[in-house]
């Protein structure tokens, strides 16, 4: 089993920057891709980018060039750079991480942009 914990979140202006961090341990052995997730008030849980073993990264469109994954395999650590960052990326931003057994979740980290 995987256990995931998120730091990072919390309050800042519109067109600041936040950087997300994810520390897995467990069987971290097993570990294949690991990525972000967020929850706005009011609306469905999606993708905000992931990366696997090997480097490859996806981003959400609405983040693309502004948000940066990276992942630190020495550290079992996965960051999320946010820059830019705007009022509608306001919500709750859970780590994931996937082996052949599925996908575990972090508790998540609340981020809050001002406008």
């Amino acid at each position: 089993q995987v256990h995931l914990v998120e730091s990072g979140g919390g309050l800042v202006q519109a067109g600041g920057s936040l950087r997300l961090s994810c520390t897995a341990s467990g069987s971290i052995w097993r570990i294949n891709a690991m990525g972000w997730y967020r929850q706005a008030p009011g609306k469905q849980r999606e993708l905000v980018a992931s990366i696997t073993s090997a480097g490859s990264t996806t981003y959400a469109g609405s983040v693309k060039d502004r948000f940066t994954i990276s992942r630190d395999n020495a550290k079992n650590t996965v960051y999320l750079q946010m820059n830019s960052l705007k009022p509608e990326d306001l919500a709750v931003y859970y780590c994931t991480a996937d082996d052949v057994h599925g996908r575990s979740w972090g508790q998540g980290t609340q981020v809050t942009v001002s406008s």
